[in-house]
């Protein structure tokens, strides 16, 4: 503290910017995780963000600020218009993009370190990325070009299987192990040479190198995994971005960028875990598995004593009903039907009913894809109840409606051990007294099995697209 009297004015605000950043970044991701205070919580790290650039031009105040002036007002311009633009149900394609973009920024920040050996003002001015502390920030910067180049192409995969751009199954490259595992051992042996050789011209052709074999690699690890795991995908792509970026703080000596890089690091590390955690399976699983490319071995067979109502039952049913819970899943986001079943929902409320929605963690594309699409429609945030929270009170509602999930809501997942969604938690939903489940056809989820919860006695099914059948039934209740 005693030194910090004798620093200029400029070093002073900077420092005082950063921790106010630091501190704001921190109070963001705790807003994030109550769906009430999401919203202000990413206002505030939005902020904190625009504050660290601030703080960062204040103490580079020997440098004309005007280039990087120019790329956040361009930058904020392309986010803002893309943010307007986009559909909720592309929301997983943008979230899959800005990951990738994160990952870019920390590879080109890496690079920029390597080539000028820190900006001035920061503990790397004047000294090259080989001078005293070249062991560190050498490794920092490799490690920033690896991350960054993985988070950057692997997302690009991610947004085209989400995207519907190339197939969502798992692509099995031959031998793709082999090579995963020859691709690390390159990169490992390139960043140790590159770690004492940088500063000079075979420092740079190691940089290269391991610029392209992230981007390899990136491709290699995300293209065997099916669509169907895009949540697991996402969040950890999420967790690579914020890492690359901390490795990129350590390059550049920036302690807001260490510290903002690693709360994202680690918050997204949690979210793929609680991910995994709603498949029951582990995250090796997810990435060298390939789940999903071939055909399941257990829970075939074909359908029997399947049941199934139209519009006018289900209102008729539904409108008598005093508890009903709303299961979504894909097939609400790709029928675009949130605010008609929000019209349905306020309806019902009208007779007396009540309304809640279970949402299952892997509900989607991405997480949390069920409650941005619901809170679009302005379902009540009192109404949005996750799995563990409300898997017990199936057994005393009347009606649960189903809308386009499968593999969530099959009861498959609790009693057949030759099934892959053996021992995934699932939504209790058979339990009820009436399920009726909305869905174009028999066909299967994700896991491609069938799903038992069709021919139990109390599910009906109502075949066709989400939206216009939801509209069906809110009419029919409308006329009685």
């Amino acid at each position: 503290m005693l030194g910090a009297a004798n620093l200029p004015l400029n070093e002073l605000l900077a420092h005082f910017g950063y921790i106010v950043s630091i501190l704001m970044f921190m109070v963001g991701i705790m807003l994030m995780g109550r769906v009430k205070t999401a919203k202000n919580g990413n206002r505030l790290a939005a902020g904190a963000m625009l504050l660290a650039v601030i703080a960062q031009l204040v103490q580079m105040k020997t440098i004309d600020p005007v280039w990087i002036v120019v790329g956040l007002v361009v930058g904020a311009l392309i986010g803002a218009v893309a943010s307007i633009r986009v559909q909720m149900t592309q929301m997983p394609e943008m979230v899959a993009l800005f990951n990738g973009s994160g990952g870019l920024a920390s590879l080109l920040v890496a690079v920029a370190a390597y080539a000028y050996g820190g900006i001035p003002s920061q503990p790397l001015a004047g000294a090259t990325i080989a001078g005293s502390r070249g062991d560190v920030n050498g490794l920092a910067v490799m490690l920033s070009i690896l991350i960054g180049g993985v988070t950057f192409t692997g997302s690009i995969i991610a947004f085209l299987k989400l995207a519907e751009k190339m197939s969502g199954k798992p692509i099995l490259l031959p031998g793709r192990h082999a090579v995963n595992i020859l691709l690390a051992v390159l990169v490992a042996v390139f960043i140790a040479l590159g770690v004492w050789v940088l500063g000079g011209g075979v420092g740079l052709a190691l940089l290269v190198l391991v610029i392209l074999l992230s981007f390899i690699m990136g491709i290699t690890l995300v293209i065997p995994i099916g669509g169907g795991d895009m949540p697991v995908v996402i969040s950890l792509l999420n967790s690579y971005s914020g890492v690359a970026a901390a490795m990129a703080g350590f390059a550049l000596g920036s302690h807001v960028l260490i510290v903002s890089g690693s709360l994202v690091g680690a918050a997204g590390l949690i979210l793929t875990q609680i991910m995994c955690k709603a498949m029951n399976r582990s995250l090796a699983n997810v990435v060298f598995g390939g789940f999903g490319a071939e055909a399941a071995t257990g829970g075939g067979g074909e359908y029997k004593n399947v049941k199934s109502a139209d519009a006018e039952t289900a209102a008729m049913v539904m409108a008598d009903a005093q508890s009903i819970i709303i299961v979504p899943g894909y097939g609400m986001a790709v029928s675009q039907a949130q605010h008609a079943v929000r019209e349905l929902a306020k309806l019902l409320e009208a007779k007396g009913a009540s309304i809640r929605y279970a949402i299952h963690p892997v509900a989607g594309r991405m997480p949390g894809h069920m409650n941005v699409l619901l809170a679009e429609a302005n379902v009540p945030y009192e109404q949005l109840f996750e799995m563990d929270q409300i898997n017990e009170e199936f057994k005393s509602t009347d009606v649960v409606l189903v809308i386009g999930a499968n593999d969530t809501v099959n009861p498959a997942a609790k009693t057949d051990k030759t099934s892959p969604l053996y021992g995934m938690p699932v939504m209790n939903v058979e339990e009820a007294k009436t399920v009726f489940t909305m869905k174009r056809s028999l066909g299967g989820g994700f896991a491609q099995v069938k799903n038992t919860l069709f021919e139990c006695p109390n599910n009906f099914m109502i075949y066709g697209d989400a939206r216009k059948t939801l509209e069906e039934i809110a009419k029919a209740v409308k006329e009685g």
